[in-house]
């Protein structure tokens, strides 16, 4: 990843969102030593991620064999052939006895947090679908029951049924309130408290956002990166500043958080849409995620980041006032 100085003379309302340029790789040709320098960074969190949650190196080793091992069965197979245990071995690095044995392991079941997606789809439908809404675009409170509720007035039975049939809304209901989203009002209402599914959660939800934002956040960027790249390049961009104050830098992220909340309602009005038109297509179905993120840290003298003095990662975008730039890839 390329960044980019743009002119400090220029004032601040003239830096503009990067193009997803970059110059296009060369296919069909790896290039192991950049791959290696943007891991060493990578892996700088996951090592604080490790030593903060007891995983010591060799559970660490073992569980990267076995995505290596997976991941050159799954997606690097021969036409018509698959992968033989001797391929993957030459693919990944790892011994072919270590091959054979992982390969016929058996498959664990996932720790899964199965009420997550579901409270973050109807919350996402809430503060998106006009039905939902207040003439301010803020989320109307809702009635628990249709029996509750006046006549023609939605309701969160309604709202939690529009979402998923597999899940009673009295169970998501009891999710939401337990991570702090909504509040249970004495008249028989349901109010939402923030603007987003920003739950006070557990260790279970905050380790499954983990997995789920940053795994697509990081594939997004791998997508972009592989020399046999099938596609056009998908959205991967940030902006950054320096030499801030920590008063500047809390404002910018405020600033973030409110332009996130914006986008985020936009966005969620058009993604409904296009799953209603979605439903009458027969063919293959995809996923799509859209993050933001913000991060404050300490920068050394040189202008560097510092990560033994990190102040922690937060929900928004990266802004600057240099007018440095991280291109898409």
């Amino acid at each position: 990843m390329r960044s980019v100085r743009k002119n400090a003379t220029k004032p601040m309302n003239k830096l503009k969102p990067t193009a997803a340029s970059a110059a296009p790789l060369a296919a069909g040709l790896p290039e192991p030593a950049l791959a290696a320098q943007a891991m060493a960074r990578v892996l700088q969190p996951l090592a604080r991620l490790m030593i903060d949650h007891g995983l010591q190196l060799p559970s660490m080793v073992e569980l990267l064999k076995k995505e290596l091992v997976q991941q050159a069965a799954a997606a690097y197979g021969l036409a018509g052939k698959g992968s033989s245990d001797s391929r993957i071995a030459l693919l990944t690095g790892v011994h072919r006895k270590d091959v054979k044995r992982l390969r016929e392991a058996p498959v664990s079941a996932s720790a899964a947090v199965p009420l997550v997606p579901v409270a973050a789809s109807v919350v996402a439908r809430w503060i998106s679908e006009p039905r939902f809404l207040n003439a301010d675009q803020t989320a109307r409170a809702l009635a628990r029951t249709p029996r509750r509720s006046g006549v023609g007035e939605p309701d969160f039975t309604t709202l939690v049924a529009e979402v998923s049939r597999d899940v009673g809304a009295r169970a998501v209901l009891d999710e939401l309130a337990r991570l702090g989203v909504v509040e249970l009002r004495e008249d028989g209402y349901v109010a939402l408290k923030t603007s987003g599914f920003v739950p006070h959660e557990g260790l279970d939800e905050s380790f499954h956002f983990l997995a789920a934002n940053v795994s697509e956040h990081l594939a997004t960027a791998v997508h972009n990166l592989a020399p046999d790249r099938q596609g056009p390049r998908m959205l991967e961009q940030s902006a950054y500043s320096q030499d801030l104050s920590a008063e500047q830098a809390g404002q910018l992220q405020q600033q973030a958080r409110r332009l996130w909340a914006s986008s985020l309602r936009q966005f969620l009005q058009t993604a409904t849409v296009a799953e209603q038109r979605s439903q009458a297509d027969a063919g293959p179905k995809h996923r799509i995620r859209f993050g933001v993120y913000f991060h404050d840290t300490l920068q050394d003298a040189q202008g560097s980041t510092a990560p033994e003095t990190q102040l922690g990662a937060k929900p928004g975008i990266k802004v600057a006032r240099k007018y440095k730039r991280k291109p898409s890839l």
